[in-house]
């Protein structure tokens, strides 16, 4: 994959510009009149920072208020970035903390601060990202200091990410593999909802079929009958696709007991219970959204995106385990923590669709999840925020306009049934041939509409 050279100066730029701040402070603390001054500790500063911050959501009906020339923001504290804590000098202090407001946009915010612990005074305050990108950098000049400068790319497309809307066509193909028996096939079909508008353009599909209603998450799901006739046969559905980019929305109430109990293979509580209450020590007075942004950052960081041994299946306790896995993985294992610590999570399904070009093959299903805190679900795609760490910020609460949504849930449950019992989750056709399973060759496919 081939970028230009303007992006990967962002790319470059985001992933050093917090990085930066330390080695202006770096250079700050040497041209100190007095090194010999105690330094502040960076727990020392994370409480002076959260305190501020506390004190001034108490005093304004529970919202932290920033005002530039632009924005008037009501904001919620989501995580203090304790990785870019720092000593500028004697008694001066840098934070880089996430706030979100009311729709769900999350600021990541520079403050600079001075005094003592338990006394310390912000001085400065200024927006620095808004969904991961940045409105400003730092650069280094000819005395060695660093200085901000704007980001004049910033509003550009992101890696991977299609903003605001997408339109396409989405092709879902499968061959029938050469059958001795008669076969039984659950195909999920992608349905309308706020964020995406679905029209079938064309079905072909061999054998006698009907449209059964998975009734607890709301899913269609096609089924087949086939014959040995039907070997190597080809079935085809046809989309119509016109996705919107989706950001935290307000849920319907009340929050239904589903998105707290376990399922067959995302367990709750047990060790999953000990590791989310250890991630979560000393915020559990803290709001959900800040807990739950604090377990998306410890799957980021201590799991990685590897498709070897029992992949793939949306195992929880195989996640936690071997911290390895696709996508299922990545986010049954975020979906069991949050759960075992009372934040509603949920699973669904679907494809991601390339962002550099407009048409050709898919490289399969891909998975994402949402949770539930401040009234809002709220979207995020953790494997995604692992593989390309510039977007771990914009993953926490957002998903791109190029993917369509298959199906939503875990164990569902349809009649007929397959005979191995509930469904664990459903993109790739499931097919049974008498009492054995079998796997039809399936491609996904798409073609954008500029």
């Amino acid at each position: 994959m081939i970028y230009s050279r303007l992006f990967l100066y962002l790319l470059f730029a985001i992933l050093t510009s917090c990085f930066s701040n330390s080695k202006e402070k770096q250079e700050e603390s040497k041209n100190s009149p007095d090194n010999s001054t105690k330094k502040i500790s960076i727990q020392e500063i994370e409480q002076g920072i959260k305190a501020f911050i506390d004190k001034e959501t108490e005093q304004n009906e529970g919202f932290f208020l920033l005002n530039d020339k632009e924005r008037n923001l009501k904001l919620k504290l989501v995580r203090v970035h304790t990785e870019y804590l720092s000593n500028l000098g004697p008694n001066r202090h840098f934070a880089c903390v996430d706030l979100a407001d009311e729709k769900g946009d999350v600021y990541d915010v520079d403050f600079f601060l001075e005094g003592e612990p338990g006394n310390m005074v912000v001085t400065e305050t200024s927006l620095h990202k808004l969904n991961g990108k940045p409105f400003y950098t730092w650069k280094q000049v000819v005395d060695k200091t660093w200085r901000r400068v704007p980001v004049e790319t910033a509003s550009s497309d992101l890696l991977g990410v299609v903003e605001g809307k997408d339109e396409f066509e989405f092709y879902y193909q499968a061959k029938i593999p050469v059958i001795k028996d008669n076969a039984k096939v659950w195909i999920p079909i992608a349905q309308s909802d706020d964020y995406q508008d679905i029209k079938v353009i064309s079905m072909e599909i061999p054998g006698k079929h009907r449209i059964l209603e998975e009734k607890v998450f709301n899913n269609k799901i096609l089924y087949i009958e086939l014959e040995p006739e039907h070997s190597d046969e080809e079935l085809e559905i046809k989309y119509m696709v016109q996705r919107k980019e989706k950001g935290p929305y307000e849920a319907i109430q009340p929050i239904d007991q589903i998105y707290l109990e376990p399922n067959i293979l995302m367990p709750v509580g047990g060790q999953f219970s000990e590791i989310a209450n250890e991630v979560i020590k000393g915020k559990e007075n803290e709001s959900k959204l800040l807990q739950a942004r604090a377990l998306y950052d410890y799957i980021i960081d201590n799991m990685r995106y590897m498709k070897f041994g029992d992949f793939g299946r949306g195992d929880a306790v195989y996640a936690c385990d071997s911290k390895t896995g696709n996508c299922t993985e990545f986010h049954s294992f975020f979906i069991s923590l949050a759960r075992s610590i009372g934040i509603p999570a949920r699973f669904s399904i679907g494809a991601s669709i390339p962002s550099d070009r407009d048409d050709g093959g898919i490289d399969g299903y891909h998975c994402w999840a949402e949770f539930y805190a401040e009234g809002k679900w709220w979207p995020i795609d953790i494997s995604e925020g692992n593989k390309y760490t510039a977007l771990a910020t914009y993953y926490f609460g957002r998903h791109p306009a190029n993917r369509i949504e298959l199906s939503q849930g875990r164990d569902l449950e349809v009649t007929p049934s397959p005979a191995s019992g509930p469904i664990n989750f459903i993109a790739y056709p499931i097919m049974e041939v008498g009492k054995e399973i079998a796997y039809p060759l399936t491609t996904f496919s798409f073609t954008r509409k500029n």
